[in-house]
């Protein structure tokens, strides 16, 4: 590597980390809580606890859970039904009309239901009247800001930044410490000169994970725009042939139990979560939309959309999703590192924090870099270590 090419990528590194390292590490303290999500949620959760009955009872159904929902609140519509795999619930998303909800989702509300006996463990307001929740704040910062679309794009390009940052500190790594042993911190030298050799010796021992999750949270931040243009590609494509039909109105309605059992004979190996009703912007005016994921840890978070009509209860097939949404579903488990367990999140958590005193001491060394006659001696000794790179000026060790 020549003198004006490392200095290039020095430039690079110097200034891709500079102009992400505040909101990147806002990303890394609001995803510490974000890891723990399951668990912070079932602590602060203020519902009823789930009946005791015996072992292997079976869950209600689904039309019971939904008849329920619609006396409670007559005149409502039912959004989607939700059955978790993991905790014997279910909960029912409800709105005032398809058409307050899809003008705004917070229009809508939920109810958490036993699902084994139907009770009524928790239902909350209309979304718009509920209080922010701590997960929910931590959610909100780590995604975009609280400024929505515009802020998610804005958090994708810091976090693409930060996949520039590490890729060119890789590049210049080498030169730097061509003449130190692998791990070497100088503390017998200045604070700065210590903490530069912390920050090159933190970020290569986390480099793959680091790598990982920033090229994963790009793809996170690329949620809404994909989806989006699923749906006018795909999604429109698949239902053109049913354009002008009418949409079916509630009484027309087949068995909400009924499309969940014909999803589940259709793929025998796979888990259903979810029933979306038909209206919802997201799914299709004429189907049960049903999500049907893997039962094994990673393919969990990999979902197949199936299409059941509403009138009939007939199977019309099984949608398949586009690459870019596989790579999408792939992305969020390992940008979380929620697909192994308590133990891979701890893991996850620990990695954070090492990332967090990277970036602070990455802002730390640019802050001080001329503060003192000792940061600049030690400037011209990190210059000196790049062998292969004569006449390295101070300008670039800096």
């Amino acid at each position: 590597m020549t003198r004006v090419t490392f200095r290039k990528w020095f430039w690079v590194h110097k200034w891709s980390s500079l102009v992400c390292t505040a909101f990147l590490l806002l990303i890394c303290v609001t995803g510490l809580p974000l890891v723990f999500n399951d668990e912070i949620g079932d602590w602060l959760d203020d519902g009823l606890p789930y009946a005791s009955v015996p072992a292997g009872t079976p869950n209600t159904s689904l039309d019971h859970v939904a008849a329920l929902s619609r006396q409670m609140y007559p005149g409502q519509i039912i959004v989607s039904i939700f059955v978790d795999d993991d905790e014997p619930k279910m909960v029912v998303f409800m709105a005032p009309s398809w058409a307050a909800f899809n003008a705004d989702r917070k229009s809508g509300h939920w109810i958490k239901f036993d699902a084994r006996t139907a009770q009524v463990l928790k239902q909350s307001k209309p979304l718009s009247q509920e209080s922010l929740t701590f997960l929910g704040t931590m959610l909100s910062l780590h995604r975009d800001l609280f400024a929505g679309l515009p802020g998610e794009l804005f958090m994708g390009t810091m976090a693409l930044l930060f996949v520039v940052a590490i890729v060119s500190g890789v590049v210049i790594y080498g030169p730097f410490m061509r003449k130190l042993d692998f791990g070497t911190v100088r503390a017998d030298r200045s604070p700065r000169l210590k903490w530069l050799d912390l920050h090159n010796m933190l970020g290569v021992v986390t480099l793959a994970w680091a790598l990982v999750v920033g090229a994963t949270g790009v793809m996170n931040e690329l949620s809404t725009p994909l989806f989006a243009l699923w749906q006018q590609t795909d999604v429109r494509a698949m239902l053109a042939p049913l354009r002008g039909r009418p949409v079916p109105a509630e009484s027309e309605l087949s068995s909400p139990q009924a499309a969940f059992d014909a999803a589940r004979t259709a793929l025998p190996g796979m888990t259903i979560s979810s029933v979306v009703f038909p209206g919802a912007q997201f799914g299709s005016p004429y189907h049960y939309l049903l999500w049907a994921k893997g039962q094994q840890p990673l393919t969990s978070r990999l979902f197949s959309p199936v299409l059941v009509d509403a009138r009939s209860g007939k199977l019309d097939g099984v949608v398949a999703m586009p690459w870019y949404l596989r790579a999408l579903e792939v992305s969020r488990p390992l940008h979380f590192g929620d697909y192994g367990g308590l133990p891979l999140k701890i893991i996850w958590a620990l990695l954070d924090l090492v990332t967090i005193i990277v970036l602070g001491s990455g802002l730390y060394l640019w802050l001080s870099r001329r503060n003192s006659p000792a940061a600049a001696a030690d400037a011209e000794l990190v210059a000196s270590h790049a062998a292969s790179l004569p006449a390295l000026s101070r300008e670039a060790a800096e």
